[in-house]
């Protein structure tokens, strides 16, 4: 777990880190792909768009050209890009539910 937790943390404000990267993957739909297929970034400011200097800095998040999910991580990030690895993090991330029992009423 603590592996898939530290790949998770490079599914945000990983704009740059997408941009060098030769393969991405989306641990949402599981899909692979290159960089080059991301159009859309989440994150960034409105009041930023006007400055292209200012967009550059902001590192948006990247979504994925399939689902449109934040769940989107590069090659560069260190991990591997593989169905296998995907699905790992979806199982971690997308697919758990936690039911808690309800407290009793006093």
């Amino acid at each position: 777990m603590t592996d898939l937790l530290a790949a998770y943390r490079h599914s945000t404000r990983n704009q740059a880190e997408i941009e060098a990267s030769t393969v991405c993957g989306c641990f949402n739909c599981t899909q692979i792909f290159p960089p080059e297929e991301i159009i859309a970034w989440g994150g960034i400011d409105a009041a930023s768009f006007d400055d292209p200097d200012a967009l550059a800095a902001l590192n948006g998040t990247a979504l994925c050209p399939r689902c449109g999910g934040e769940t989107v991580i590069g090659d560069k990030s260190g991990f591997r890009i593989d169905l296998d690895f995907l699905r790992d993090m979806n199982e971690a991330w997308c697919q758990r539910t936690i039911i808690r029992p309800k407290k009793p009423i006093a």
